[in-house]
């Protein structure tokens, strides 16, 4: 699977506490539907939605590995959430660099950060 995606790695990262995402361990970047490109794989792609539903998370089925997924966000619309360490072109030291946001989905308190991050 190879996809291609415009994205500011200068822009806050997400980590989530939401069921899904502590147990995968989530660190995702938002970006535009328009920023994000499937070159190859999607035969190898299959599809994840937990609790409501509003977001798809796609996995290898092979590898287990989840790249990335499609929401949809109350305050900015559509998106793709983009694994970070998915990103095979970026640097260890560019990794590092990405700052990160802590979001308490737990709670559906998306604008808030939880309590407890050092686990996430």
């Amino acid at each position: 699977m190879r996809f291609a995606v415009e994205i500011d790695l200068a822009a806050p990262s997400l980590r989530c506490n939401c069921s899904y995402c502590l147990k995968m361990r989530c660190w995702a970047s938002q970006v535009p539907p328009t920023s994000f490109r499937l070159l190859a794989g999607e035969t190898h792609l299959s599809q994840y939605r937990f609790g409501a539903g509003r977001e798809r998370h796609y996995f290898c089925r092979h590898c287990g590995v989840r790249p990335f997924g499609y929401g949809e966000s109350a305050r900015s619309g559509p998106f793709v959430g983009i694994g970070i360490n998915c990103l095979d072109d970026a640097s260890v030291a560019e990794l590092a660099q990405v700052p990160v946001t802590f979001v308490d989905g737990w709670h559906d308190a998306w604008d808030m950060s939880p309590q407890e991050t050092r686990h996430l």
